[in-house]
């Protein structure tokens, strides 16, 4: 069995640990406490290393829950994500396709903000932690079937507002 080093399997997760909190809370600060809290809570637990099978499962576990507990203390006041992910687009494009390029990037995090927890979190382990859907199954506690539906269900919903959108404008 693998020694787990906190310096090698731990503290590189903390981007990823980030970009969850980031992901369930929709605040970059709040996000950072819940990090520094997950690996404070991992640490505490180094004398159980032994027995986890995937270190990084267990820290994502620690800081969803982590995130959950701190948007039902906070009545889920749902500020937007900052431009923290926002994608520069191509420089090739022109100054329009540029803002429009901008513009349905945002549209697309806003659209993610608005999706069910268990859709977010999926999608965000999925598309953008690049998951399997085993892994996500062990980090949100329920079977792989429902993170399949879960992931489904968030895809179709942002595809299809995405479209009336795109097609009628804000």
């Amino acid at each position: 069995m693998k020694k787990i080093s906190f310096r090698n399997d731990v503290l590189p997760l903390k981007d990823a640990l980030y970009r969850l909190a980031l992901r369930i809370t929709l605040n970059n600060a709040e996000a950072e406490d819940i990090v520094q809290d997950t690996l404070i809570k991992v640490w505490g637990k180094r004398d159980q290393w032994d027995e986890i099978d995937s270190i990084e499962a267990f820290s994502m576990t620690i800081c969803r829950n982590l995130s959950l507990d701190h948007i039902k203390k906070a009545e889920n006041q749902n500020d937007s994500l900052d431009d923290a992910f926002t994608e520069k687009p191509d420089g090739s494009f022109n100054p329009y396709e540029q803002m429009l390029q901008k513009d349905r990037i945002e549209l697309v995090h806003k659209l993610i903000d608005t999706l069910p927890e268990k859709q977010r979190s999926c999608m965000q382990l999925r598309d953008f932690e690049g998951k399997s859907y085993k892994e996500i199954a062990e980090i949100l506690d329920i079977t792989e079937e429902q993170v399949k539906v879960n992931i489904f269900r968030a895809r179709q919903q942002i595809k299809q507002r995405f479209k009336e959108f795109d097609n009628y404008g804000l």
